[in-house]
């Protein structure tokens, strides 16, 4: 990490959150006690890089307030968004089961609050308690079938269809029809593709009557007809 990030002393907090993970949902009382105390609350300010490619993972990283975006850069300098993750996730997972190694890049693109786990008492905790490992797999299981999605799209489907995928996806994982806390700029780095090109595409579903635009802010005005061109 390029900094260490500021603790946060608020225990009772943190063990409310730590209990509220589906990833830990199969702990007794005690050992929640024990994931408490070997937990470090923390804030990370916005831009602020978790970790790069290469570097060891020596943490596992819980998400409990903002945004954070895991992400590739091309040898030309092309940065390729792979996932922006919100509340209630982790990730660093994959060095710490067995890759060692980093593969991207995890940047705050908001200000953060995050549970803050090492490699060893990870490595304690699944030894002791294999459904944690069990539900951390599943987690990345997910995460590499939306990477892979997400790949296919990009070698069959056009720029139009791509975003409308996108935006699909955003208001699913929302929950609302109303997508915030993203740029042009955010969505094209998610999509392959150029700022100016994914603002003129932007532009083109919204005069079809897809969408309506704000700042930062998308409206889905028809999810069928964008789902068509998601499909097309």
């Amino acid at each position: 990490m390029d900094e260490k990030p500021s603790i946060v002393a608020q225990p009772a907090e943190k063990m409310r959150y730590l209990s509220e993970l589906t990833v830990f949902q199969d702990l007794s009382a005690r050992e929640m006690e024990d994931l408490n105390r070997i937990t470090t609350m923390s804030t990370m300010p916005k831009g602020r890089v978790f970790y790069r490619p290469e570097e060891p993972g020596e943490v596992l990283f819980i998400l409990k307030e903002g945004r954070v975006q895991l992400y590739r850069i091309s040898p030309e300098g092309k940065k390729l968004v792979i996932t922006t993750l919100g509340p209630h996730t982790l990730f660093g997972e994959m060095a710490l089961l067995g890759a060692k190694m980093h593969n991207t890049f995890a940047e705050a693109v908001e200000d953060c609050l995050i549970c803050v786990m090492s490699r060893n008492d990870l490595e304690r905790l699944i030894l002791s308690k294999p459904q944690v490992a069990l539900r951390i797999l599943e987690i990345t299981g997910r995460r590499l079938r939306d990477a892979e999605e997400r790949l296919e799209n990009m070698a069959f489907k056009g720029i139009p269809a791509r975003l409308a995928s996108l935006l699909l996806r955003l208001a699913e994982e929302q929950g609302s029809n109303e997508i915030t806390g993203f740029t042009h700029q955010d969505l094209a780095e998610s999509v392959g593709t150029y700022r100016e090109t994914a603002t003129q595409v932007l532009n083109d579903l919204k005069s079809d009557g897809y969408i309506e635009i704000g700042r930062k802010r998308i409206t889905i005005l028809d999810p069928a007809g964008l789902t068509a061109v998601a499909e097309s």
